[in-house]
C-alpha cells in the first residue's frame, strides 16, 4: 500500500496509552551496541533509551515519567506469569521469560554492534515456548526528552516515526506483525504457537544505511553475530580466578558503557534516577568523568583487555593536549571531548516515583576537584608500566599538569563527592594530589623523562606531611574527612589502595576500625554521615554506596583478614540485581538507587575480586 502520514501530535501534552506503575530500579537489565544503552524491565518494557548515543536525548523515558516518557513494550498476555531475566552466558544478549500454567513465552533483546554502513538497530524477538500465547507490542517513542511531538508514516511492513522541531530524527519500526496506530504509538497483538517467533526491529531511518530485515533468517544471522562478538571479547580476558561469572558480568557491563568510537566511558547510561526516592539528588551521569575512566584503565589491564585501556589513553592524550588556559583539566567531558555540558532541568517530567527535579547536563563540570589529577596520573603510571610506554608528547602535557597541581594542592575544592555545600580541604583531594606527584616522579625516573623532579619531590613530601599533621585526629586516632572536621569519610579507604600508607600500619588500622564503626552497616558502607557533615549542601537522605563497600572489602583483604574480606565480598555479591548489575547505591531494604548501572561500582568490584582472589591463592586456599 502507498505510504502515508498517520498522525502528528504534540509532545509533553499528548494523549497516551494507560501508564503502568514504576518498577523498582533493580528490575532492569541493560543491552547496548557500544554507542548507547537501553534498560529492559522484567515486564518486557524498554523504559529508557537515549538514541543514537549515550548522551543523546531520550526516545524512551517511561522510567522518569510513565505518562510522558515513552516506552517499547513486548510481552505475552499471560495472567499471573512468573518473570525471569538472564543473559546468554558471556554475552550482552538478554532473555526475558514469562512462565504460566497457560504457557511459556520468551522475549530476546539485543543490539548488534553494527558495522560501517549498517543502521543502528534494536532487535526484539517474541517466541512461544509452550502453548498458544498472545503477545502485545506497544512502541511509543517520545523524542527529545518528551519535549516534541512526532508524526507516523505508514509504509508496507514498517512504520517511520519522525520527530518535529529542529533537527528531526526518524526511527523505523519493521515487523511482519499487523500494526495499528493509537495516539501516535504503534500497537500490535498477535498469537504465536509453540516454536513460533516474530521479530521487531527498531532502527535509525536513514536511506544510505543498510537495514536489518525482521525475517527469521536475518534475525538469526544478527543474533549469531552478536553472540560471537561478545564471546570473542570475553574470551580475551586473562582472569581465571574465583567469582569469574560476576567479574565477567562487570566487565561486560563496563564494555557496554564504553564508546567504541571515542574510547571514553560514561559513568552511567542514565540520568535523573534518585539517590533518595522523592528527593532532589537526581543527576545526569551520561558523561566521561576523568576519575571513573581512570579506574577503567586499571580494571581492563587487570583483566587483559588492553584494547580498551589503549583507546582511553588516546582519549586522555587528546584532553591533555587541550588544557584550560591555566593548564588545568575539567572534571568531566562529553564522550566526544566537548567541554560544555550545561545543567538544566526537565520540568515536564515528574521524575521516577515523583523524584524531582529531573536534571540533564551536569554542573559538576565547573567544579574544582583536585583528586582527578591523582587518579589520572595513577592510571597513566600503570599503563606506562604494564601496558605500553607513553609518548613524549603526552609526558610534556603531564609536566604542565603536575606543575599546576604543585601550585594548587592546598586549595579547598568540592572533592570526590562533588558537594554543593561549599569547598573544603578534603583529605581525599590532598591524598590524590600526593598520588599525582608520586606517580609523575616514578614515571620520570622509569623513563628518564626530563622534568623538575627535585621540586616535585619537595612538594610531594610537603603534601605527605600536611596530611599527617592536619588530617590526623590524635584524640580519635583517625584520618578525618576534611580539615577541621571530627568525622571520618569513606574516601579514606583509598589510602592503602593507592599505597599512601601500609594496609597494616597502626594509624591506618585504627582509621579502618573507625570507618567500620561509624559508616559500615553489615556490608553496606555510607560515604559519610549526611546528618554529621555540613558539606553536603542538599536536602534528604541517601543510601549506602556500593563502590565504598567494595573498597572496604579490599582494605580488609589487604590488612590480612582474608576470611572476613571474603565473607563481606560474597555478601555484597548477593546484593546485585537478578542479572548481576549494581546501581550507585543500595537503600535500607537493599533496593538499588541512583543511576543504573553505575561504572564505579563494577570497577571497584573487579578490583576487590582481583586482590582478594590473589591473596587467597597465595595463602594456599584452593577454592
Amino acid at each position: 500500500m502507498p505510504s502515508k502520514i498517520i498522525q502528528p501530535r504534540l509532545g509533553p501534552k499528548a494523549p497516551t496509552l494507560r501508564p503502568e506503575p514504576y518498577a523498582p530500579i533493580g528490575d532492569y537489565a541493560v543491552i547496548g551496541d557500544l554507542r548507547t544503552v537501553a534498560l529492559v524491565g522484567l515486564s518486557g518494557s524498554i523504559d529508557f533509551l537515549c538514541f543514537p548515543r549515550y548522551d543523546s536525548p531520550t526516545v524512551f523515558a517511561a522510567l522518569l515519567d510513565r505518562k510522558k516518557g515513552g516506552k517499547f513494550l513486548l510481552a505475552p498476555l499471560l495472567d499471573e506469569a512468573k518473570r525471569s531475566q538472564l543473559y546468554l552466558p558471556d554475552t550482552n544478549i538478554l532473555l526475558t521469560r514469562f512462565l504460566s500454567p497457560e504457557g511459556v513465552a520468551e522475549v530476546s533483546d539485543f543490539m548488534p554492534v553494527s558495522e560501517e554502513g549498517k543502521a543502528q538497530a534494536l532487535i526484539r524477538r517474541a517466541k512461544c515456548i509452550r502453548g498458544a500465547t498472545r503477545f502485545r507490542m506497544v512502541c511509543e517513542p517520545r523524542f527529545d526528552y518528551g519535549r516534541v511531538g512526532h508524526s507516523v508514516e505508514e509504509r508496507p511492513g514498517e512504520l517511520v516515526f519522525t520527530s518535529q522541531g529542529q533537527g528531526p530524527m526518524s526511527l523505523r519500526l519493521r515487523t511482519p506483525a499487523p500494526v495499528k496506530i493509537v495516539d501516535g504509538a504503534a500497537v500490535s497483538e498477535f498469537t504465536l504457537q509453540a516454536g513460533e517467533s516474530l521479530t521487531f526491529v527498531l532502527e535509525e531511518a536513514r536511506p544510505e544505511l543498510a537495514s536489518i530485515c525482521p525475517t527469521a533468517e536475518s534475525t538469526a544471522d544478527a543474533f549469531k553475530a552478536t553472540i560471537n562478538y561478545w564471546r570473542r571479547w570475553v574470551g580475551e580476558s586473562s582472569y581465571q580466578g574465583r567469582w569469574r561469572e560476576m567479574v565477567s558480568r562487570s566487565a561486560l557491563t563496563l564494555k557496554l558503557l564504553t564508546s567504541l568510537r571515542d574510547g571514553a566511558m560514561v559513568a552511567s547510561p542514565t540520568f535523573g534516577l534518585p539517590e533518595n526516592i522523592g528527593g532532589e539528588r537526581n543527576w545526569d551521569y551520561r558523561y566521561c568523568w576523568i576519575r571513573d575512566s581512570s579506574f577503567l584503565i586499571y580494571a581492563m589491564m587487570r583483566l587483559g583487555h588492553m584494547g580498551e585501556a589503549r583507546a582511553f589513553m588516546k582519549w586522555i592524550e587528546a584532553r591533555c593536549a587541550e588544557l584550560h588556559p591555566d593548564r588545568s583539566l575539567q572534571v568531566l567531558y562529553g564522550l566526544d571531548g566537548r567541554h560544555d555540558v550545561p545543567e538544566e532541568t526537565l520540568p515536564h517530567f515528574e521524575g521516577y516515583r515523583g523524584s524531582r527535579p529531573v536534571r540533564i547536563g551536569n554542573g559538576a563540570a565547573g567544579q574544582l576537584q583536585l583528586d582527578i589529577y591523582g587518579e589520572l596520573m595513577d592510571s597513566v603510571y600503570l599503563y606506562n608500566k604494564y601496558g605500553e610506554p607513553i609518548s613524549y608528547s603526552l609526558w610534556r602535557d603531564m609536566v604542565r599538569l603536575i606543575d599546576w597541581v604543585s601550585r594548587h594542592w592546598q586549595e579547598p575544592d568540592e572533592g570526590i563527592w562533588e558537594v554543593r555545600g561549599g569547598r573544603k580541604e578534603f583529605v581525599h583531594s590532598r591524598l590524590m594530589c600526593w598520588v599525582a606527584l608520586d606517580r609523575a616522579i616514578r614515571i620520570a625516573r622509569d623513563r628518564s623523562f626530563p622534568g623538575p623532579v627535585a621540586e616535585w619531590l619537595r612538594v610531594r613530601n610537603a603534601i605527605y606531611e600536611d596530611i599527617m599533621e592536619h588530617f590526623w585526629d590524635r584524640d580519635r586516632q583517625v584520618f578525618i574527612q576534611y580539615k577541621g572536621a571530627r568525622e571520618v569519610g569513606a574516601s579514606v579507604l583509598l589510602m592503602p589502595l593507592l599505597k599512601f600508607i601500609s594496609p597494616r600500619d597502626p594509624m591506618w588500622l585504627s582509621t579502618l576500625r573507625a570507618v567500620e564503626s561509624e559508616l559500615v552497616d553489615d556490608s553496606f558502607v555510607y560515604r559519610y554521615k549526611i546528618g554529621d557533615s555540613p558539606v553536603d549542601g542538599l536536602q534528604g537522605r541517601e543510601g549506602t554506596f556500593s563502590m565504598c563497600s567494595f573498597w572496604f572489602v579490599e582494605c580488609i583483604s589487604r590488612s590480612g583478614d582474608l576470611e572476613k574480606a571474603r565473607f563481606l565480598f560474597e555478601e555484597m555479591l548477593g546484593y546485585a540485581n537478578h542479572v548481576g548489575l549494581y546501581g550507585e547505591e543500595l537503600g535500607p531494604s537493599g533496593e538499588h538507587l541512583g543511576n543504573f548501572p553505575q561504572a564505579l561500582t563494577h570497577l571497584s568490584l573487579i578490583s576487590a575480586a582481583y586482590d582478594l582472589n590473589r591473596r587467597l591463592s597465595e595463602s594456599g586456599q584452593k577454592v
